[in-house]
């Protein structure tokens, strides 16, 4: 036998597998998720499957609803709305998208992998007044939350738009992005106000079915498993749906968990978080200022997205826990001016849709801890969501306006 007979017999199979492999990551084919993994992916708040697509996909073709935020989604007390709906077999089940760190930016770029899927359907969207810094976005955090994938699944379709421009622009400010410089390159062009040329759009597209048959085979390992705490939470609720028993049971657990600390905080929080070191936060939150940022305009970048979907979304806009903003010094009056604002970039372009929970800080047992919904506010919330998404709404009409685009936008800070 000849010295290439005897090479191709050792080496033959392992090129051929290598050529399939490469053969199955480019090509469009693409892989179905199991249904099993749904309801744990759906409350899992995973990044991975932020970061991915098929998993979003999958769940949102059904009868899941997407709810975007932060870290509020992540206390799954018995009120939280995954709870509720579990409990009491509503026709929607949500499906959490985001947790601690996650901000406007992080959702549109999340948002388009499902842009289809939620098209002419209902989103919940919490707005945290906490994203609203000075400096927007922490750039650690969004790396955590992007994925070139994400990147290549805008690319594919973006034109040159108003959005187009600035969320490329924004991008570029990221580090992530220039984890691969053809992409980083591209997304360049957008900013720039040019369509990609013909050797981008092919690079592109070829990352965009590596990276999802990668996401298809991958993003489903490694969730957080969260279906036993739904559980366990679903058990302390009574088998019948009455507001009134729900909130005086509301009551009493929240005068349980909250026993050792003045703020009504829990006492879980407080023991972990607070108690050593309270006393040094007291007057610290003063000049905290939540009306010029960057982040206005990340977030009229998911408004935007949301108009051309026709997605019609109950925004939620939560309050602080009063006792504590109190003792830090946190400034009512400003976040009263904050309500107002991001009010005003809702309702002056048709997004009418709006839970205000801001004024509820102080009452008994609404907030879990300094800044999130608890027992009460969660019960509060549902009761807003159930009609949302069980009874059929009128079609929005929205009418975006570049302005809030702007600079002067971000900054501004007094009369809309």
């Amino acid at each position: 036998m000849s010295l290439k007979k005897r090479l191709w017999l050792i080496l033959g199979p392992a090129v051929i597998a290598i050529v399939a492999l490469l053969l199955f990551l480019v090509t469009p084919y693409k892989l179905k998720v199991n249904q099993e993994v749904l309801p744990g992916a759906a409350i899992s708040q995973s990044a991975n499957i932020f970061k991915g697509n098929a998993i979003k996909q999958a769940a949102l073709s059904e009868n899941y609803v997407a709810f975007m935020g932060s870290s509020e989604l992540s206390r799954m007390d018995p009120f939280h709305p995954a709870v509720l709906a579990a409990k009491y077999k509503r026709p929607y089940r949500p499906f959490l998208l985001g947790a601690a760190g996650s901000q406007s930016l992080s959702h549109f770029f999340a948002m388009q992998g499902i842009n289809s899927e939620i098209s002419h359907k209902k989103v919940v969207f919490v707005i945290s007044p906490q994203w609203f810094t000075k400096q927007g976005i922490d750039k650690n955090a969004f790396s955590y939350y992007y994925s070139n994938l994400q990147a290549v699944t805008w690319l594919k379709t973006a034109k040159p738009t108003v959005m187009n421009r600035h969320a490329a622009k924004r991008l570029l400010m990221m580090p992530s992005v220039h984890s691969d410089e053809r992409i980083a390159h591209a997304v360049d062009t957008i900013a720039q106000g040019q369509a990609l040329s013909k050797g981008q759009l092919t690079y592109v597209k070829l990352k965009y079915n590596e990276l999802s048959r990668e996401d298809e085979l991958f993003s489903s390992l490694h969730m957080n498993l969260r279906t036993q705490k739904l559980a366990k939470a679903a058990k302390q609720l009574p088998a019948e749906y009455s507001v009134e028993h729900l909130d005086k049971l509301a009551m009493e657990i929240g005068e349980k968990k909250t026993g050792n600390n003045p703020f009504r905080i829990s006492d879980r929080f407080w023991n972990k978080r607070l108690k050593d070191n309270y006393r040094q936060l007291k007057g610290r939150q003063a000049k905290f200022n939540y009306l010029a940022s960057p982040e206005y305009s990340d977030f009229e970048l998911v408004l935007n997205q949301f108009a051309l979907d026709k997605t019609d979304v109950l925004f939620v806009i939560p309050p602080v826990n009063r006792q504590w903003s109190q003792y830090t010094g946190l400034s009512l009056k400003m976040l009263a001016q904050f309500d107002n604002k991001i009010k005003y970039q809702l309702q002056s372009q048709g997004f009418n849709n709006i839970v205000d929970l801001s004024k509820d800080g102080g009452e008994k047992y609404f907030m879990q801890d300094t800044i999130h919904l608890g027992w009460r506010g969660w019960l509060k919330l549902d009761q807003a969501v159930k009609p949302f998404l069980t009874k059929k709404q009128p079609a929005p009409s929205y009418r975006i306006n570049d302005y809030f685009y702007s600079q002067k936008w971000q900054n501004l800070q007094g009369d809309y």
